[in-house]
């Protein structure tokens, strides 16, 4: 059988994931509630509300792929648009993740000797497909990550001058951290409700629900084709 996990790290990533997948049985483990479907006789899928920031997400990432020991980890929800393409309500699919407020020496030169986290190619392949069959633009790009909310066109600037991500969040660097050291393969699908700029409170407020939305029918498309 094969085992899928969904990370979202707010409830509302996850409401309409939940909704789509009824009847859940659940698994508590390490401080969180792990929901489980068996949606057919070859597919399996937990999904948990990890909580927002990286140590929520690795600690969550970690136990769930202890305790399931799944096929594929899917990162969803919301994140702040960081290139000039990318508009709100786009999904960004990751092809590498990483931090942006850790140099990244410390990552490289000691353990784990990597400091940027590539997706697997067929999970993105897959998440590019189901973003077609809806009609979704969606963009392939890095996903950086940090402790912050990003709301400040300054903060932005200077993220995009380091790194030149196509989207920022709080969690994708982390579960993709750990899904590298645990050799499992991970994409994180982020759809854009701000611009993580001056404006992007008001934004995220308008959008988030909206957004939320529109990478769950993504997700939820990507397990049906597992």
């Amino acid at each position: 059988m094969k085992k899928i996990g969904i990370i979202g790290a707010m409830p509302s990533e996850l409401v309409d994931i939940r909704a789509a997948l009824p009847d859940s049985r659940i698994v508590k483990k390490a401080g969180f509630d792990y929901y489980v479907n068996k949606i057919s006789e070859e597919t399996e899928v937990i999904h948990v509300c990890s909580g927002i920031a990286k140590v929520n997400a690795a600690v969550c990432a970690q136990a769930l792929i202890d305790t399931f020991e799944p096929d594929a980890v899917l990162n969803a929800g919301i994140a702040g648009g960081m290139n000039r393409d990318v508009k709100v309500c786009d999904i960004v699919i990751s092809s590498e993740v990483c931090p942006h407020d850790l140099d990244l020496h410390f990552l490289v030169d000691y353990p784990p000797y990597c400091g940027i986290y590539k997706s697997d190619e067929e999970l993105m392949k897959l998440a590019a497909e189901c973003c077609d069959s809806f009609d979704i633009k969606h963009f392939y790009g890095r996903i950086v990550s940090g402790e912050a909310f990003i709301s400040d066109s300054g903060v932005k600037q200077s993220i995009q001058e380091k790194l030149t991500p196509y989207a920022v969040d709080m969690e994708s660097s982390a579960v993709g951290h750990c899904c590298y050291l645990n050799n499992v393969p991970y994409v994180s699908v982020r759809c854009i409700s701000d611009n993580a700029d001056d404006e992007g409170a008001m934004s995220f407020d308008q959008f988030e629900k909206i957004a939320a939305k529109r990478v769950a029918d993504v997700v939820i498309e990507m397990v049906k084709r597992f």
